[in-house]
């Protein structure tokens, strides 16, 4: 073992990862180096995250929100969330049918970020899967647990008619219609579940579930099981910034606002950066529901948010493009999509 703590992160590939063999230490790969996260000098804090009333979401303009009251039973959280921890607990043979590097796949099981590839390796395993049109994608999806295909179906389901309201509500509030992308995102839009699995790390301090970033999509709406989210602050001690660990409320689902987002509004709305710590002891699952137009439909600045002091300050783009660069990239190094959209003067 000792010899194996100093391995290159491609020794830790899917189905040898430390984090899937329980490994009762830290290898070097996974160790964050203390350069790696210069704004993170600050101590996390554990602070209240503002809430949406569903049945009030007109006017919303917070980038980063719970949102309660959003009509979806407890019972297809929870049963969700079984389905997602029943797949994570199958045999090696099991999982490993859906094993694959390639980010482009409809289905695909890996861990960390790019399984082996990066410079720094992270403590997570994840299934990936397309899910809007549904009847196109799920028949695709682990047919084990049994029902994993019915409890996620209508989980994703009950969460994309969600994003079109959250959607909406966001284009109104830009002075755009509440109908501006719904449309389009409901008949053409992409849908990508990210089911997550943190098993427990010997050291907690010392390593990551994912590193910080911001989502590409519109908008992501998270479930999670515990702790562990938390979300940079930009606003907080005079611009420098702090993290913010976001508490777990039973039933409250996250929405996070996306690259693409930020790209619409011409920056009137910044995507949240965010990352994810670990556990000593428990188990997280997460499903992240990430929510944006169709693969080759690019997102740009709309006329109407354009004018002499405003000019256009973003280049368009999609989610294709965004594979490009998550090919081409390392993220967990600080790379960042927004960061190649966005216009100099």
């Amino acid at each position: 073992m000792e010899n194996e703590k100093g391995a290159s992160p491609s020794t830790f590939r899917m189905g040898n990862s430390a984090q899937e063999r329980s490994l009762p230490y830290v290898p070097d790969c996974y160790v964050v180096p203390s350069s790696y996260e210069p704004r993170d000098a600050l101590s996390s804090v554990s602070e209240s995250v503002p809430m949406i009333d569903i049945s009030r979401l007109k006017g919303s303009d917070d980038e980063r929100r719970g949102i309660v009251n959003h009509g979806i039973d407890q019972s297809i959280l929870d049963e969700a969330l079984a389905v997602a921890k029943g797949f994570f607990e199958l045999p090696a043979k099991e999982k490993n049918k859906f094993m694959s590097n390639d980010v482009y796949a409809p289905v695909r099981y890996s861990t960390s970020l790019k399984d082996g590839l990066d410079k720094t390796q992270f403590w997570r395993i994840f299934l990936k899967h397309y899910a809007h049109p549904l009847h196109r994608w799920i028949h695709l999806w682990p047919q084990n647990p049994p029902e994993y295909r019915k409890k996620m179906g209508k989980f994703c389901e009950e969460v994309r008619i969600l994003s079109l309201e959250i959607m909406g509500a966001i284009t109104e509030s830009l002075g755009l219609g509440r109908d501006y992308l719904s449309s389009k995102m409901d008949e053409n839009g992409m849908q990508v579940m990210t089911v997550n699995c943190y098993p427990p790390c010997p050291d907690p301090k010392t390593a990551l579930g994912l590193p910080p970033h911001s989502d590409y999509s519109c908008i992501t709406i998270l479930l999670q099981n515990l702790t562990g989210l938390e979300i940079f602050d930009l606003t907080a001690h005079d611009g420098s910034g702090r993290w913010v660990h976001v508490p777990e409320v039973k039933g409250v689902l996250k929405v996070h606002i996306g690259d693409h987002v930020e790209v619409l509004s011409n920056g009137l709305y910044k995507s949240v950066i965010h990352k994810v710590t670990l556990n000593e002891e428990k188990t997280r699952i997460s499903l992240a529901s990430l929510h944006s137009l169709g693969m080759d439909d690019k997102m740009s600045v709309p006329c109407q948010l354009v004018n002499d002091e405003n000019p256009v300050r973003y280049r368009e783009s999609s989610f294709n493009d965004f594979l490009g660069f998550l090919v081409k990239n390392d993220i967990s190094q600080g790379d960042r999509f927004i960061d190649t959209l966005r216009i100099k003067y």
